[in-house]
């Protein structure tokens, strides 16, 4: 369960990261997933290389085979990471988009 006091406080993390621009160097795809995610897999995974110098891990969405490559300029968007909890919050975070 994840509760609205830890979502509330990674609003700051994630404002801090969103519209960021970088490109992938390393990628995976999950076809296996941990618990909560299973209604998602398979779906890839990138290390990202960030604009700012950062790098970052996390999901690439909305994307073609052709997209998943090294060097692929990706930015960052904010979306759904898991299917609503009990309480009926939606837990929303960074993932990545081609560009």
């Amino acid at each position: 369960m994840i509760s609205p006091v830890k979502i509330w406080r990674n609003q700051k993390k994630i404002r801090e990261v969103l519209n960021q621009s970088g490109k992938i160097i390393s990628f995976t795809r999950v076809f296996m997933p941990p618990a909560g995610f299973e209604n998602q897999a398979p779906y890839a995974v990138v290390l990202v290389k960030l604009a700012s110098g950062r790098n970052y891990i996390a999901q690439l969405v909305d994307f073609e085979e052709k997209h998943l490559k090294i060097g692929q300029k990706v930015i960052t968007v904010l979306r759904r990471t898991r299917s609503p909890s009990e309480e009926g919050i939606i837990p929303y975070g960074v993932k990545f988009k081609p560009l």
